[in-house]
């Protein structure tokens, strides 16, 4: 996946009443609002990499709105980091097309997931980053969801890992190992 390089510029599409704290952007890249930033440094949190300032070019709403007019926060693009926790291999609910070849990675042919653990002793704390074996998904500490609740920050969606499903052929869990 290529590198999102400077210029930082965007073209936002605003989907409800304000723009969110928390904005998917290309490839890994992430942007956060400036109070986010301001609250995730303040607080000494771990895993995002970058805080780039970005410009908006402009904001397009969905919706024809009447009378309340857009605040743009000023935005920072950032990208969580690839932590060296790993994906459980043994008790995953995750389905793989075909065995790994790569004991680093982790991740080859996923074809289902329903819900996922960390391998123990792998994890190094980061509040944010990308599992080993599931680098398309973010993952946050405990730490990362109590910020996140006492600031009020917007357009997040926390799942727990053991509940987290990504399913688009419908083929279930995969079958539990056998002790």
């Amino acid at each position: 996946m290529r590198t999102w390089l400077p210029p930082y510029r965007v073209k936002l599409e605003l989907h409800g009443e304000e723009l969110g704290d928390f904005i998917r952007g290309p490839g890994y890249a992430q942007l956060i609002s400036e109070p986010f930033t301001e609250a995730f440094r303040a607080e000494g949190l771990t895993g995002l990499e970058g805080f780039h300032p970005v410009e908006v070019l402009r904001v397009r709403a969905r919706k024809k709105k009447a009378g309340k007019p857009i605040t743009v926060p000023r935005y920072y693009v950032v990208s969580p980091c690839f932590g060296r926790a790993a994906v459980d291999l043994v008790l995953n609910r995750v389905r793989f097309s075909k065995p790994h070849s790569c004991s680093e990675c982790r991740s080859t042919g996923i074809e289902a997931i329903n819900g996922f653990i960390l391998e123990p002793g792998t994890w190094g704390g980061e509040d944010i980053f990308r599992p080993r074996g599931m680098q398309g998904v973010i993952v946050v500490s405990e730490r990362f969801k109590d910020f996140i609740n006492r600031h009020g920050l917007t357009n997040m969606v926390l799942t727990p890992t053991e509940q987290y499903v990504w399913d688009p052929s419908n083929l279930g869990p995969a079958p539990l190992p056998i002790a």
